[in-house]
């Protein structure tokens, strides 16, 4: 049973540091089922891949006093195929990094980093779609290969295990924790005792995320195998979900201002995305008449679409249960007239994995979105909104990271929000979209919303697509 885990940065080599485990030497340690080794497989200031090898018996595994119910005596997938027997080994050899600690580095231990985590062999009863709904919303690139029951007798069909590669900008601590609760979640079996000890496992290393996943639920009844009274246990000891929202530097310095002005307010500049958001969407021609809002958030601009009366279907979709209920909220769905309840839906989704209940649309809206996703995920967007679900416009909004400078509170370097994964200049954004609209056929057009600076522009860029083709 393999995993490596990859780090291509500046500095790669902290990795080690993070993980606890020098580059220079193999780590070895008996366990109660095998032994688990971690060695470096490549280690340079640019790259630096770890690996974690777990030697499965399966004689010892079936006959010792953990037995686990069901395995064949001698004959299993166990050694090979990653299961709840390698959260076990991840706890062995990373304990401390899991806890979030690191003597030599701690100044990198809440750093966001480019990894990669590969398991070659992964046991998923639910097939890939599951893998996606557990892991994409936690913020990778998500990649899958299904093996085959025997390549030599392909009339066998495909088996239940698959290769697994995950990418994206996660502190070492998350993706451990994660890999810890997510790989028997998938598996769906624990190869040992489930017992009130293991609802403690559950929230210590999902403290930091568990609560706020959509499939929270699925995953406390798998990890704890269908054990009804410590699943109701682990959900009812789960912290709920903060409602405020941190403020992003510039609504800070809109409600400053706000308080400061003693006659009225400048328009604030949400306020002002949504509404060149609804202009984009009213003219339209011919008039659109179906509205994507793919992030939709609390349902804000859902608000506005709904007064709209030429629409009659609006849609708003986002990848957290916890966000949607916000947007019910805010619609006040449980009190609309059914005609206005059956021009609106909200659904739970990706936005970098294809939907067919995106398409159909006249207009797609992504106010406010691609930057809190990582570059990396941006091709995935890209096919998902331009090459498979192909409304006739799509509007996209964004930060202008030269206006940056208006802020002085905001220090150099550092984004507006807390989870943004990039800001753009005028010219990035510009350079993406007409790529964007060239490979796919659409026309793009350019504005500014907010207060227009001479050399730096406006605080929010637009980009308007319309498909040509």
């Amino acid at each position: 049973m393999l995993l490596t885990i990859t780090c291509e940065a500046g500095n790669a080599t902290d990795l080690g540091y993070l993980l606890h485990k020098n580059p220079a030497s193999v780590f070895s340690e008996k366990l109660w089922f095998g032994s688990v080794s971690v060695f470096y497989p490549e280690a340079t200031p640019q790259r630096c891949e770890a690996a974690l090898l777990l030697d499965v018996d399966p004689v010892v595994l079936s006959r010792g006093p953990r037995r686990a119910a069901g395995l064949e005596p001698y004959v299993n997938d166990r050694p090979y195929v990653a299961s709840s027997l390698l959260g076990v080994a991840l706890a062995a050899a990373f304990s401390t990094a899991m806890n979030g600690r690191s003597k030599e580095r701690p100044e990198r231990v809440a750093e966001k980093m480019p990894l990669r985590a590969s398991l070659p062999a992964l046991s998923c009863i639910g097939g890939e779609e599951l893998i996606a709904r557990l892991f994409a919303p936690l913020g990778y690139e998500v990649t899958t290969e299904r093996h085959p029951l025997d390549a030599r007798f392909p009339a066998w069909g495909e088996s239940r295990v698959y290769s697994l590669t995950l990418e994206g900008r996660q502190t070492v601590q998350d993706l451990l924790t994660h890999l810890y609760v997510l790989v028997p979640v998938l598996d769906n079996a624990k190869h040992y005792y489930v017992g009130a000890d293991e609802v403690e496992k559950l929230l210590k290393r999902g403290e930091r995320w568990l609560a706020e996943h959509p499939e929270k639920e699925l995953i406390a009844r798998r990890y704890l195998s269908y054990r009804k009274s410590l699943v109701r246990d682990a959900l009812a000891q789960m912290p709920e979900v903060r409602e405020d929202i941190p403020e992003s530097q510039e609504e800070q310095d809109e409600r400053q201002e706000a308080q400061e002005s003693a006659v009225e307010a400048p328009i604030r500049l949400n306020d002002a995305r949504m509404q060149a958001a609804l202009a984009a969407v009213r003219a339209l021609e011919p008039p659109a008449r179906r509205v994507l809002d793919l992030g939709c958030g609390e349902g804000r601009l859902l608000e506005l679409l709904l007064k709209e009366r030429g629409l009659t279907e609006i849609v708003g979709v986002d990848v957290a249960a916890h966000t949607l209920e916000r947007a019910a909220r805010t619609l006040r769905l449980d009190s609309l007239p059914e005609r206005q309840k059956a021009r609106i839906r909200l659904l739970q989704g990706s936005l970098v994995y294809r939907d067919e209940r995106f398409s159909g649309f006249d207009v797609a809206l992504l106010v406010e979105v691609i930057e809190h996703l990582d570059p990396l995920r941006l091709p995935a967007l890209e096919a998902v909104v331009f090459q498979h679900a192909r409304p006739r416009r799509v509007v996209f909004t964004t930060p202008n990271r030269e206006y940056n400078a208006h802020w002085p509170s905001l220090p150099a370097g550092r984004f507006r929000h807390r989870d943004h994964r990039f800001e753009w200049t005028r010219a990035e954004f510009r350079a993406w979209a007409e790529g964007v609209a060239a490979r796919h056929g659409y026309t793009v057009a350019f504005s500014g919303i907010g207060p227009e600076d001479a050399a730096l522009g406006c605080p929010t860029q637009m980009a308007v697509f319309d498909r040509h083709r």
